[in-house]
């Protein structure tokens, strides 16, 4: 499984990495809310390890922002607290499963496997986006129009995976240079547009119809 561990705790994180790797899993350390949100937007994983006490953003704030951006990404919350009132907060904000530290690795992972499989999903699928004949996989980084592989750029990939995963909304061109280029400011070229163009060829190349359409004044918008 590729997955993200975060967590503060900078000792604990990297034990519990090695862990999981020995077991053959390929982790990503995060160490606040914001990396972590951003560690998904632009890698994708098949689950997330999360701490519920962080800096900036707790961890049931990082869990509501993801259900609220449409990930459906496993998160198993992990803390030092074994409170009711500590698992009901986070199992209420969208957390899947809920641990206390420290919890050895082999169940991490166990329990990791019941929530794909629940998902019906295997080590690979996760978060697997879906908008009419294309899909995308940011977990295995690929994407398919009509069930034909794309051959895509990073940014190309990045930029089809953030309109698919809002498919049937518009999209402005400062939130797509905030989510795809990581930019917290509008440069002063047409950046989007000339990417939007080069993926648009490699969309229609086979002939099919055009899935991205374009308001003037406003931006780009993936058919649903």
């Amino acid at each position: 499984m590729k997955l993200l561990i975060v967590e503060d705790d900078v000792e604990y994180a990297v034990a519990l990495k090695a862990e999981l790797a020995q077991r053959r899993h390929d982790v990503t350390i995060a160490d606040t809310g914001p990396s972590a949100l951003t560690a998904v937007e632009r890698e994708g994983f098949d689950a997330m390890i999360l701490d519920s006490m962080l800096p900036q953003l707790t961890g049931v704030a990082v869990v509501e922002r993801l259900r609220a951006a449409g990930h459906s990404l496993p998160v198993l919350m992990l803390s030092a607290l074994g409170r009711s009132a500590e698992k009901i907060g986070g199992l209420t904000a969208g957390a899947d499963d809920y641990c206390v530290k420290p919890t050895p690795a082999a169940e991490i992972e166990a329990r990791l496997n019941a929530l794909l499989r629940a998902r019906g999903w295997t080590a690979g699928e996760a978060d697997m986006l879906r908008a009419g004949d294309i899909v995308v996989s940011p977990g295995q980084h690929r994407a398919w129009r009509a069930e034909q592989p794309l051959d895509l750029t990073r940014l190309e990939f990045g930029l089809l995976a953030e309109l698919v995963r809002h498919a049937g909304s518009f999209l402005t061109r400062a939130m797509l240079i905030e989510r795809v280029w990581g930019y917290d400011f509008e440069p002063g070229t047409n950046i989007v547009d000339a990417q939007v163009r080069l993926l648009r060829r490699k969309l229609t190349a086979g002939g099919d119809e055009d899935p991205i359409v374009t308001k003037r004044g406003v931006g780009y918008m993936l058919r649903a």
